[in-house]
């Protein structure tokens, strides 16, 4: 069995729980393989174990995230396809790594009993018309479109399988998967989608129009958005990475042709995780 560990070293306290789970799974018999800055890190540390480099597009039976969302996110798109995901939360609120270290000893035990269940996580495909993307290809939480300067909003026109919606005036707008319901595009008021929902959210940031609100669609939808701008410029962002372009870029988005798998180990779920994370709810007079 073969586990590819995947972590953020900028955290001393990531480090530390990536020692203490190879020591765990050297005793367990399970092989493990790095990314290349844990396995730079260690090196310089002079690690007691061997420590074995992960090779491009090598595949394993689990892979391991250790941080928080952000780098689950950066998991899922290192691994695409080729594995299932397990977060190792050692971040702040660790919704999508949601094992605690101090559960990591019985979250193995369980995965190794095959006490598990694979969730078929949907993406979004980004596409920008006549330009070079800087960014990953696809999204797992969100595609947003923001503004670049300082001062000034958008406008952004959305046409749906070739059908005009609405030309939105606001600071931005970001189409979410239903794993990112939970994350940017509920801070702008949009609803929370369980993960196998087979839907997109459109949702306005700071939209200057109080009559337009966040939009549920099917993700077999074909979206095609078309920004404005007095900077002639605006951000595209894909899960939290960006890039300037400009505003005669046409951005098309849809439903990516794979599925990160993502995996929950009994005992734990979506629902419960809403519950403990966000305090969803909560009722102080109880």
């Amino acid at each position: 069995m073969k586990v590819a560990i995947f972590g953020n070293t900028h955290r001393q306290e990531t480090i530390s729980t990536i020692k203490e789970l190879l020591l765990f799974l050297s005793q367990e018999g399970i092989q493990a393989v790095l990314d290349d800055n844990i396995h730079r890190v260690l090196s310089q540390e002079h690690f007691p174990l061997p420590i074995t480099a992960m090779q491009p597009q090598e595949e394993a039976d689990w892979a391991l995230s250790v941080g928080g969302d952000g780098t689950f996110l950066t998991t899922a798109a290192a691994v695409g396809q080729r594995m299932p995901i397990i977060g190792l939360n050692t971040g702040r609120l660790g919704f999508l790594a949601d094992v605690s270290p101090d559960d990591m000893r019985e979250a193995f035990a369980k995965l190794l009993a095959g006490h598990y269940a694979l969730e078929q996580r949907s993406l979004l495909e980004v596409k920008a018309e006549n330009v070079q993307l800087a960014l990953p290809p696809h999204a797992l939480n969100e595609v947003a479109l923001l503004k670049q300067d300082l001062s000034s909003m958008i406008s952004v026109s959305v046409y749906l399988d070739g059908q005009f919606l609405h030309t939105y005036q606001a600071d931005g707008l970001m189409v979410a998967t239903p794993t990112g319901s939970t994350a940017y595009a509920l801070s702008v008021g949009g609803p929370i989608l369980t993960p196998q929902t087979q839907n997109f959210i459109l949702a306005p940031v700071a939209t200057h129009s109080l009559n337009v609100r966040p939009m549920v669609i099917a993700d077999d939808t074909l979206i095609e958005l078309h920004v404005k701008s007095r900077s002639n410029s605006f951000l595209l962002s894909v899960d939290g990475q960006s890039q300037v372009l400009n505003d005669a870029v046409k951005i098309t988005l849809k439903k990516a042709p794979y599925t990160v798998q993502t995996i929950r180990i009994d005992g734990h779920s979506f629902f419960q995780t809403l519950k403990t994370k966000l305090m969803w709810g909560a009722d102080k007079r109880l």
